[in-house]
């Protein structure tokens, strides 16, 4: 296993390089370029300067979250070809650079959303929130802005500024789409990459819906341990893989995560986990929290207990943290609350592996 934590280049993040290095068990990052727009070459040049840039200060640049997938690919249309082929391009420039697994959405027209972003808690600590009945209420402009109020004036990952002229539009398309059709197109997509995946040595992990629950009729994904199945039987390629995503999955009061990390780490499709603890206020409402199973639904130590003795030997990062201690980032990334959360996973499976080891 090798943790890593989620950083932004450019002057787009508040943390520093220099930061996450000093977090004990931390080895790299999960980055890339907020400010390539979808569809495009990530250039060669571009890449080898960041991972140099992440290996002068003793870090490894081994993942990469996310190269977003172009509408185009998700739509079906005849345009997809061409975006496809600047997906393979940059697959190869990533894999010239070192790049070893690849996080991806799905999702059509929205990565992920929170109806709010800065949730006060009762101790004194800020958290991302969802309530369900407040969503289904908004207007697509109204969640633009709110996401753009609470950015911090930093990038959101999912929510570039240069997708919302089309997010109207898409969304109406997407009302005539048919799950099995969008799983048509899915497909298209996966059959080409993945014989360079192989040939160039690089996993695909992609990340379930967030939240995984309907949201302006939009088609749902991955949202459950039957459509993950539904999905990897798409192309039988191992490198063909799930991001297991604790918090986006547990956010269905019926997903049984520890069951999941086992089912699919043992078939030996899982390159990346995040792992984050959230708390239910209702079945369709839920707030994030810390990290430790006593302050969330997730019991924390059963998954890793499930990870490690699935045989799981990827990638994990702690993932979405609180606002503590006045700091100001970007909302769910700022240093303290995820460098707390990799030190007790650290913990987690240091005393998960000793204890199998001992028996």
């Amino acid at each position: 296993m090798k943790m890593v934590f989620r950083w932004w280049p450019n002057g787009d993040d508040t943390v520093t390089l220099a930061q996450i290095r000093q977090i004990p068990g931390v080895s790299g990052v999960a980055t890339m370029f907020s400010d390539i727009p979808a569809g495009e070459v990530w250039p060669r040049e571009t890449i080898l300067a960041l991972r140099d840039q992440v290996h002068e200060a003793g870090l490894e640049m081994e993942v990469i979250e996310s190269v977003n997938v172009h509408e185009d690919i998700k739509k079906g249309l005849a345009s997809r070809d061409e975006y496809i082929s600047n997906y393979i391009t940059t697959m190869k420039n990533l894999h010239e650079a070192g790049v070893k697994c690849i996080c991806y959405n799905l999702m059509p027209v929205m990565d992920w959303f929170r109806s709010q972003l800065e949730m006060p808690l009762s101790d004194g600590s800020f958290s991302m929130a969802y309530e369900h009945a407040v969503a289904s209420g908004l207007t697509l402009e109204s969640i633009i802005h709110s996401m753009l109020d609470g950015s911090q004036n930093m990038t959101l990952p999912g929510w570039e500024p240069e997708r919302f002229p089309a997010m109207a539009k898409d969304i109406e398309f997407y009302q005539n789409v048919s799950a099995e059709e969008y799983f048509r197109n899915i497909t298209y997509f996966l059959d080409a990459i993945m014989p360079y995946a192989e040939e160039y040595d690089i996993d695909f992990g992609v990340h379930p819906d967030d939240p995984p629950l309907p949201l302006f009729g939009l088609p749902k994904v991955i949202n459950n341990a039957e459509s993950i199945r539904t999905f990897l039987n798409l192309n039988s390629s191992n490198r063909n893989g799930l991001t297991l995503c604790t918090g986006s999955l547990g956010a269905n009061l019926a997903n049984d995560i520890p069951a999941m990390a086992r089912e699919f780490c043992s078939m030996g499709r899982v390159p990346f986990v995040h792992l984050r603890n959230i708390k239910h206020t209702s079945t369709n409402d839920f707030h994030e929290s810390a990290h430790l199973s006593t302050e969330g639904d997730l019991d924390m130590f059963e998954i890793v207990r499930a990870l490690y003795e699935s045989g799981f030997d990827g990638y994990i990062r702690p993932d979405h943290g609180r606002r503590i201690w006045d700091e100001v980032s970007r909302p769910g990334y700022g240093l303290y609350d995820r460098a707390l959360g990799a030190s007790y996973i650290e913990g987690l499976w240091e005393a998960v592996s000793k204890c199998k080891t001992s028996l």
